[in-house]
């Protein structure tokens, strides 16, 4: 079983990226909040990973700390939730929120994940509020927090680079980087210059 990789950053697509380890070109599936924290091709990474092995596939599933792969770990064991559903939830909530939603019984934090729909929503605050208290919430350990930007001109600038033809985890990431460099109260077109120097090859 792979737990573990570590390599180059050869691509990063919607819901995935290929890592590339040695040679050997690795298809891992994250959450958009693990690809945006990885760093631009064809940066040096790590990613924790859980393989699920079938009859027709060997499945790999990236997180970028300890916290990420638990709650995934946690959450596919609820009836219904599959890696898709539980990298769907990962990427609208984080650790920490996905504690606050359970312990609240917040049902519609958990419906803004694709897939989840009110009746998974219930089932999984049934399920998991007895072993939520005793998860990780995320302490930071990994690869940096760079959380998709949410409003304002972070989102604006997000847009604007996919319009300009980079891939979203890439330019979330990007952008991220920009606003831990200039601060987060910045115009559109700082962020944006910003997080173009950020993508610019080497």
């Amino acid at each position: 079983m792979i737990a573990q990789l570590t390599g180059r950053v050869d691509a990063l697509e919607d819901g995935r990226c290929v890592l590339d380890v040695n040679g050997v070109g690795y298809l891992v599936h994250a959450s958009t909040r693990t690809l945006a924290a990885l760093p631009t091709p064809p940066a040096v990474t790590r990613l924790l990973v859980e393989t699920q092995v079938r009859e027709d596939a060997i499945t790999l599933y990236g997180f970028a700390d300890t916290a990420e792969r638990d709650w995934f770990r946690l959450l596919t064991t609820v009836q219904g939730v599959g890696a898709k559903v539980a990298l769907s939830v990962l990427s609208a909530l984080s650790p920490r929120d996905l504690v606050a939603a359970i312990a609240a019984g917040d049902r519609g934090s958990l419906t803004r994940a694709s897939g989840v729909g009110p009746r998974l929503a219930v089932r999984l605050l049934s399920e998991l509020r007895d072993k939520a208290g005793a998860m990780p919430s995320g302490s930071g350990a990994g690869l940096p927090p760079a959380p998709a930007p949410s409003g304002g001109p972070a989102e604006d600038a997000l847009s604007a680079l996919v319009n300009l033809g980079y891939r979203r985890p890439e330019a979330q990431a990007a952008i991220a980087r920009a606003l831990e460099r200039i601060g987060p109260d910045q115009p559109l077109d700082a962020i944006i210059r910003s997080s173009l120097r950020e993508l610019a090859p080497g």
